[in-house]
């Protein structure tokens, strides 16, 4: 476990879309994983239990529900902020939340949302806040318990419509031989089943651009599946490959 890998989620549903192969990449690998839901996505994210009569506490207790067992699928840690959404505001206390989580949990990688999405606030807002913490776990004097932070790399994950959120892929992940734990992990969430079928072509079409520009010899399946992410610091290196 020398690797964790920790995701800041806006919603409950966010990581899986978006991240569930790298996660399951991950915990195959014997790295611990931890999944940070800053809210359950209960007011904006969860139409279809709005549209049953269910009230807003029992839509927190299902979308609960699901991304634990999503989490589970995966093999993944998780908490819930429940800082509410629609809008996830950002707040000095929140992001003090995070720095303890960055500095109990001392990731090697860091995923989550993009910096732009015109679509959902959310999605920027808690992207800003896993980028302030991170900074602030890195200082000495910052007041909260634990070692100051190393630098671990942030990679955003891609939003819903990529090309409105200026997302350009630097980074191609292939999750073939995870993807049916991604599959599982989204069923789990019936709450957007209409979440299922994007999502799987979208992988889909991420392969098809994986084989494109892995090389001529490495031997990939036409089934390769894949996610996309943006690295945002530089990658540090001795070797160009």
């Amino acid at each position: 476990m020398s690797n964790p890998l920790l995701v800041v989620s806006a919603h409950a549903g966010d990581f899986v879309w978006r991240a569930a192969g790298a996660i399951a990449l991950a915990a195959e690998r014997g790295d611990r994983v931890r999944v940070v839901c800053l809210s359950y996505g209960e007011r904006g994210e969860s139409a279809k239990a709005w549209r049953e009569g269910k009230k807003l506490e029992e839509i927190k207790e299902l979308r609960r529900a699901e991304a634990e067992a999503a989490a589970t699928a995966l093999g993944a840690e998780i908490e819930f902020f429940d800082a509410g959404d629609y809008p996830l505001l950002e707040t000095p206390e929140l992001t003090d939340r995070l720095v303890h989580v960055y500095r109990e949990f001392v990731p090697a990688v860091v995923l989550t949302h993009t910096l732009s999405d015109p679509y959902n606030g959310d999605h920027p807002a808690a992207a800003r806040m896993a980028l302030q913490a991170r900074i602030l776990a890195q200082a000495i004097g910052y007041d909260a318990p634990g070692e100051p932070l190393g630098a671990p790399p942030v990679f955003f994950f891609e939003p819903h419509q990529s090309e409105q959120c200026d997302f350009k892929p630097d980074v191609l992940l292939d999750i073939t031989p995870v993807f049916e734990r991604k599959e599982r992990a989204m069923t789990c969430l019936p709450a957007q089943q209409h979440m299922w079928e994007y999502y799987t072509d979208l992988a889909r079409r991420r392969g098809v651009q994986l084989r494109r520009n892995a090389g001529p010899n490495l031997g990939l399946a036409h089934t390769t599946m894949a996610e996309a992410y943006v690295r945002f610091y530089p990658q540090t290196t001795g070797i160009l490959a």
